[in-house]
């Protein structure tokens, strides 16, 4: 847990936690990626993908969130990122994918200012160390589940439950992302910079209009209350209706910090894993009536108490083993969203992908033919996209390796290479072998 210097984190003390995961496992050692850097840098350069997208350790750039970096940490980043350079790849260097340090999440966490403060100086660092070799720059990966599933809902770290808290920990994520885009700028001349959102096309479960209303608050606060103030500098004035009774709430902005959060950028990256359904919960019967799967224990947490608004499944779509409906369409659907209310700019999948029920065969091997054809119906909803005029300058598959997936622990396999967590041997499955034969032919091959 601590290789190399590496401080705690908010999700080394949440996974460690009775009851937080999946049966108590814990991100101590999950993949090894650290000491098997060169056995996955070569995996990298073999599947042939051309960028490469990981995300750096606050932790293990600056132990307690602040103060001076840890050299061996961005050693390790340097060996990453010439690693990547000497096989080909393009680095695409994301700086936080929620494991805050856990000294800054004892004075406050995002429910304060001053760590947008902190994460605009690690960024500074970070930009200045890999600068010289890295150009294409992500300052959070999904600001809405760090702020929402970890202060509203409490299923990720740190794990608090207040509705009025996680609004202000979004605005102070936000508000972080801004300050960094210019310190990143400033440590590296002609840095391409974004944030890369998770959106889901939300929609009511029938015409009514109690459920138009459910499904209008829910986009709201999952897609607009994000997408809204980095891209147009605002909320959304129905989000800032909703939240005005609770505190801290918006209580916390302060003059200037839209404008900040604002601060433009390159690209917009967009993370997609399936759509959603809701109704509202006063019509939950005549959802289940219309042929929707209704979850028998709806409404049961905060989030859908807030809103109003249960998700809802249609039976005949086929789901992963997150329980995520599968509609490829779902993709196009988005990215010509983002481009039809927000103009034309670059955008990057920076995460699609499934998890599956894996396993090994007697011979060695890892066959998913589920996953291969999910991701081929998926580039092609992003090839749809392009052919309807949207910018899309990328597509990344989640994950290159089976890691800790959170809350779900070592229970679900996102990644194209199987990892045996005891010993940490991987085995390129069969996804791999398609995904590979993909980027050389620059096909949907069968």
């Amino acid at each position: 847990m601590h290789a190399g210097g590496r401080g705690t984190s908010i999700w080394d003390t949440f996974s460690h936690t009775p009851g937080a995961t999946h049966h108590g496992d814990t991100a101590d050692v999950s993949a090894d990626h650290y000491r098997r850097l060169d056995q996955d840098l070569d995996l990298i350069a073999d599947l042939g993908a051309p960028g490469y997208c990981f995300s750096v350790a606050w932790p293990r750039v600056q132990p307690t969130g602040s103060g001076p970096a840890d050299q061996r940490g961005l050693d390790f980043y340097r060996r990453l990122v010439d690693g990547l350079l000497r096989r080909g790849v393009t680095p695409y260097v994301t700086l936080f994918h929620w494991d805050l340090p856990q000294p800054l999440q004892d004075a406050g966490g995002w429910t304060v200012r001053d760590t947008a403060g902190r994460f605009a100086d690690y960024a500074g660092i970070v930009a200045g160390a890999l600068g010289g070799q890295a150009r294409m720059w992500v300052t959070h990966n999904e600001p809405w589940c760090a702020s929402w599933l970890g202060y509203a809902l409490g299923v990720h770290a740190p794990g608090h439950r207040d509705v009025g808290v996680a609004v202000a920990a979004t605005h102070h994520l936000l508000l972080s992302h801004g300050r960094a885009v210019q310190a990143i700028r400033a440590a590296v001349p002609g840095a391409q910079v974004g944030i890369d959102l998770n959106l889901q096309p939300t929609r009511p479960a029938t015409v009514h209009e109690d459920d138009l209303a459910a499904a209008r608050l829910a986009d709201g606060n999952l897609n607009r209350l994000l997408l809204d103030p980095v891209l147009r500098g605002e909320y959304p004035a129905d989000m800032l209706a909703h939240y005005a009774d609770r505190r801290p709430g918006f209580s916390v902005v302060q003059d200037g910090d839209l404008r900040a959060i604002a601060e433009p950028t390159d690209f917009l990256g967009v993370n997609f894993y399936a759509p959603r359904t809701v109704c509202a919960i006063s019509r939950m019967a005549e959802a289940r009536a219309a042929g929707y799967w209704v979850p028998a224990s709806a409404p049961a947490d905060a989030l859908s108490l807030d809103l109003g608004s249960v998700e809802v499944h249609r039976p005949a779509l086929a789901r992963t083993t997150m329980g995520w409906e599968i509609e490829p369409a779902a993709l196009t659907e988005l990215l010509l969203r983002v481009h039809d209310e927000y103009g034309r700019r670059p955008l990057y999948v920076l995460e699609n992908g499934m998890s599956n029920d894996d396993y090994v065969t007697p011979d060695g091997e890892v066959h998913d033919p589920e996953r291969i054809a999910y991701l081929r119906s998926h580039l092609g909803a992003v090839l749809d996209a392009v052919d309807a005029g949207v910018d899309v300058r990328g597509y990344f598959v989640w994950s290159l390796l089976d890691n800790f997936e959170w809350s779900f622990g070592y229970s679900k396999r996102f990644g194209l290479t199987w990892v045996d967590y005891p010993s940490g041997a991987r085995i390129p499955k069969s996804s791999f072998a398609w995904y590979r034969d993909a980027v050389r032919a620059h096909a949907l091959v069968p």
